[in-house]
């Protein structure tokens, strides 16, 4: 195998852009402060997080400079992860939704003193989830009420289920200046949720009339986590970032800018679309770091076989089937992103179109999703090796289980997306006719992909009928709910179809026959997989002969054999090294390397590194 294949790669994955957005990303976890630490508790780990929150901060440009360009931002989301679950959550709260929201609508000159102050990573939490509202932002009711006499707003939770919940509130020590998004009334009139800059603590307690208790601890993630409500705080009116939705005129009077509240909610809520591409950022980036763990151990991993007992359990096609799926899932995920990050930055800003919305919310969904079982597939394939944290995954998988429901948890952002692109008016509402089966290879990515289209049109259009069925008295929402698990599996379609789509462009975009051959492999693979899923409803259309149907499990394993050849190629793209992940199944000898960890020296030991694991 060649290095000029995996450069290849290397370059497809990143989209041409790992030399000058990546790499020193990731030479920057080679830092000894990124070296694993034993025995932590809770807070330990979570002080740990915030010192190596700084320490990305310090050795990058700014957190402005990295604003301005977004394919900085979402790598910054893709690599600290891999070595520190819990730092990326800091990272991506400080950098793309608190201090986002400042840059966007609060870059004032008399507002100086505070950008400075987040620029420099003083922490900043994001406070807009609340207890009792959950996903339904729009709904919260902590309420900056204005005082034209003081000119403060005062700043108030009214009940339990307003209370702020799950931002970084429990750690006291550490001086805190908040975005807390509140409903904003002046002159008796409630004009919506805004952002306002907040003094949460001054680095030795909480500010008056702020109060915090910590949430219940999370598995492997230490973050002070918590809820936080607030007792008439005085807010200085010039910490109300308005941005272009509204503003004080000189009369002391507020004037929301034109528009209804939903529309000066989503302004407001502006940086949850890129902060989607940042999850699914961290969650394509913890896909293939599994993967390539479990690969590399597979290689090394010894067990019986008839006739030996020291054959490596790579060799055998179920373990194959496992992990070749999870490498063709991880690269089909990263390229799907790869599309929709593309897409994002080439929007006019504040402007999205409703398409771009629906790419990007299918993408974050469908790539946490599938990562989150790419994920549990790799650490099960692991053993016992699998749930050490020093091993990395299992921490992965923990990581999954949050960004699966931030910024929209998938199901609800899912359904919404699905609900928009029913009830618009697309030029593809009526389904091509299927595909015929008959004479067609099913590695043939061009009749995957239709196959795949077929079904997401087939879906959408049985949608839009049932919505549109006036033939029977029911409310709106009756109607959705018998409609919306059809929407769900379009959407899903949709983002697998699109994926397809993605991961068979970059097959003919490679540039060497090895890497071409690696990632045609793949996309039949990934195609197949999912056509597969479905197949008794493409047999029941005609878009399956049932021969094929029996094909496909003989096909899939048929791509395993052909795949092998391939594997270190195409994991040597992910531009991963054992130095950088140090979980010692990763090393290139596992068994000196977990003894090292483990302090497991002496005769008997060095007896079992020479004859290898029998397991």
């Amino acid at each position: 195998m060649t290095s000029s294949a995996s450069a290849d790669l290397t370059r497809l994955l990143f989209d041409g852009r790992y030399e000058q957005t990546h790499k020193d990303l990731h030479d920057l976890l080679l830092d000894p402060v990124f070296d694993p630490r034993e025995g932590l508790d809770m807070t330990g780990a979570g002080k740990l997080a915030y010192e190596r929150s700084r320490a990305v901060h310090g050795a990058l440009e700014s957190p402005r400079e990295i604003l301005a360009d977004p394919w900085r931002l979402f790598a910054l989301a893709e690599w600290p992860s891999l070595v520190d679950v819990s730092t990326f959550s800091l990272l991506m709260v400080h950098y793309n939704l608190a201090f986002g929201t400042v840059v966007e609508h609060g870059d004032r000159e008399d507002l100086k003193d505070l950008v400075d102050e987040l620029d420099r990573l003083d922490s900043c939490p994001y406070m807009a989830t609340e207890l009792g509202y959950g996903n339904n932002v729009a709904a919260l009711r902590t309420e900056a009420v204005y005082d034209p006499e003081t000119e403060t707003f005062v700043l108030n939770t009214p009940d339990a289920l307003a209370q702020k919940y799950m931002s970084y509130s429990g750690f006291q020590d550490v001086p805190k200046l908040a975005v807390v998004m509140a409903r904003l009334k002046a002159d008796g009139k409630d004009h919506g949720v805004f952002p306002f800059l907040v003094r949460i603590s001054d680095g030795t307690k909480l500010c008056e009339g702020v109060h915090a208790a910590p949430c219940p601890e999370k598995p492997v993630q230490g973050l002070d986590n918590g809820l936080t409500w607030f007792d008439h705080v005085r807010v200085p009116r010039r910490n109300l970032l308005h941005g272009d939705m509204g503003g004080f005129g000189e009369d002391g009077v507020f004037r929301p800018a034109s528009g209804n509240q939903r529309k000066r909610f989503l302004r407001a809520m502006s940086r949850i679309l890129p902060g989607r591409l940042c999850v699914s950022s961290a969650a394509t980036g913890a896909g293939r770091a599994s993967v390539y763990i479990a690969l590399r151990y597979a290689v090394q991993r010894l067990t019986n076989a008839p006739g030996r007992n020291d054959l490596p359990v790579i060799e055998y096609r179920s373990h194959q089937l496992a992990l070749f799926t999870a490498l063709a899932r991880t690269y089909a995920m990263t390229l799907l992103l790869n599309h929709a990050k593309r897409e994002f930055t080439a929007a006019p800003q504040n402007a999205a179109p409703a398409e771009l919305n629906h790419l990007v919310s299918i993408t974050k969904a469908l790539s946490t999703w599938e990562m989150t079982d790419v994920i549990a597939v790799c650490r099960e394939r692991c053993g016992a090796q699998g749930i050490f944290s020093v091993n990395r995954i299992a921490d992965y998988g923990s990581l999954l289980q949050g960004l699966v429901t931030a910024e929209g948890d998938n199901q609800v952002l899912l359904a919404t997306t699905a609900g928009q692109i029913i009830a618009g008016g697309e030029a593809d509402a009526e389904p091509s006719a299927a595909p015929d089966p008959h004479g067609r290879d099913l590695r043939d990515a061009g009749f995957l992909v239709a196959a795949l289209r077929h079904r997401e049109q087939e879906l959408l259009r049985r949608a839009r009928t049932a919505m549109a069925d006036d033939s029977v008295d029911r409310t709106y929402f009756e109607a959705w709910n018998a409609t919306i698990n059809t929407g769900l599996e379009m959407a899903r379609a949709r983002g697998v179809r699109t994926a397809l789509e993605c991961l068979s462009e970059a097959a003919a975009a490679a540039r060497t026959e090895e890497s071409r051959a690696a990632l045609g492999l793949l996309t039949a693979l990934y195609g197949l997989t999912e056509v597969g899923r479905d197949a008794g409803w493409y047999l029941a259309r005609g878009v399956l002969t049932a021969g094929q149907v029996e094909e496909i499990a003989d096909q899939t394993d048929a791509l395993c054999a052909d795949l092998l050849p391939y594997v270190k190629t195409l994991t040597d793209g992910f531009g991963l090294t054992p130095e950088l992940l140090r979980a010692p199944i990763a090393a290139d000898d596992y068994v000196t390397a977990f003894q090292e960890r483990t302090g497991a020296h002496g005769p008997a030991a060095a007896r079992s590194a020479a004859e290898g694991e029998r397991s």
